[in-house]
């Protein structure tokens, strides 16, 4: 299958914000061959090349002088099984949330928590998605990426990943790795995570004392769908801002002022503060400048109501920082790419 390339491309149908930039020249790539072709084309074209998935971690502020390459390889497979252990890889351009209902529909234990997040199975590692308690490096056994640089597959293991908080390699080095497949270790028999959040409290409400991995999921999916816009309706990227870690001591100075302030214990003797409730308190949520503006029953988000830019969604974003770092000295980190 050769790359279809075009040119002069709108790219708001490719970004959950639906913003209306152009790229110069676009392409999807569906197996390894066309990855390499596209790579090929970009040089011969001499424009960067830019991959994206799903465009739900994206915020584009211009038009594209590159070419936007949209992974679309499908394919999930398993590769060991022991009768407990399953060692599962997928296709970076398989969608995330049809991937983990894919492994619960298998017996599959371990991906639950992470159900409902938008984007593929591809850019899922650079962001080291999380959610409810569960981050993807918690599941995952290696990936395969291309190095742009010498055009050669490389394998990674969990410790090659540099994975953080929201962070990997990957997401340090956009320009070099090229994720083809991910591979995630699931079980038959691991046990639940529901003490993060409303987890807990949702099942019991539906009268479920003992769930089952669907049931974990359908909890989540619903408080996900309560708390966060559908991108088909309201332009969003989910979570914009990063949750901030600070010294214990800062945030118990914080408290002192703040008693309602949430936060959660980390590591290194460091304090998680929910960025919800720092926004929130500032008085942010529900805000709206022309077209963009604040979700009004999730401060974390930012929307787009119509035609904003994302220029304009970008200069909200600096103004809630800004009001940040001057009312609590926190800084913010914005989550989504930016081009």
């Amino acid at each position: 299958m050769s790359l279809n390339l075009q040119s002069d491309v709108s790219l708001r149908p490719y970004n959950t914000f639906g913003v209306d930039v152009r790229a110069r020249l676009f392409a999807e790539a569906h197996d390894e061959s066309e990855v390499r072709e596209a790579l090929r084309l970009a040089l011969q074209h001499g424009v960067p090349l830019r991959v994206i998935g799903g465009g739900s971690n994206l915020l584009l502020t211009r038009n594209v002088e590159a070419l936007v390459v949209r992974m679309a390889s499908r394919g999930i497979r398993i590769l060991e099984d022991d009768g407990d252990r399953v060692l599962v890889e997928a296709e970076a351009g398989e969608p995330w949330h049809p991937f983990v209902q894919w492994s619960l529909a298998q017996g599959l234990v371990g991906l639950e928590n992470l159900s409902l997040i938008p984007g593929t199975v591809g850019a899922a590692p650079i962001q080291n998605i999380g959610a409810y308690g569960v981050e993807l490096k918690d599941l995952f056994a290696g990936l395969t990426a291309l190095d742009r640089q010498s055009g050669e597959l490389r394998d990674f293991c969990l410790d090659d990943c540099s994975f953080a908080y929201r962070d990997s390699l990957f997401k340090q080095q956009p320009d070099r790795w090229l994720i083809l497949r991910v591979r995630f270790a699931l079980s038959r028999t691991a046990s639940l995570l529901l003490d993060y959040g409303p987890v807990r409290q949702r099942l019991h409400e539906q009268g479920i004392e003992v769930p089952t991995p669907q049931d974990v999921s359908q909890a989540i999916c619903a408080i996900r769908s309560e708390k966060l816009p559908d991108p088909a309706k309201l332009g969003n990227a989910g979570s914009f801002f990063k949750n901030p870690l600070i010294a214990a001591t800062q945030a118990e100075g914080i408290r002192a002022e703040y008693p309602d302030l949430v936060s959660y214990p980390a590591a290194d003797g460091q304090v998680k503060l929910a960025a919800g409730w720092l926004i929130e308190r500032a008085g942010w949520k529900g805000y709206r400048d022309g077209d963009a503006g604040v979700h009004r029953l999730q401060a974390l988000v930012l929307v787009n109501y119509g035609r904003a830019s994302g220029e304009e969604l970008l200069n909200l974003a600096r103004r809630i920082q800004a009001d940040i770092h001057e009312r609590f000295g926190v800084s913010l980190e914005i989550e989504p790419n930016v081009f």
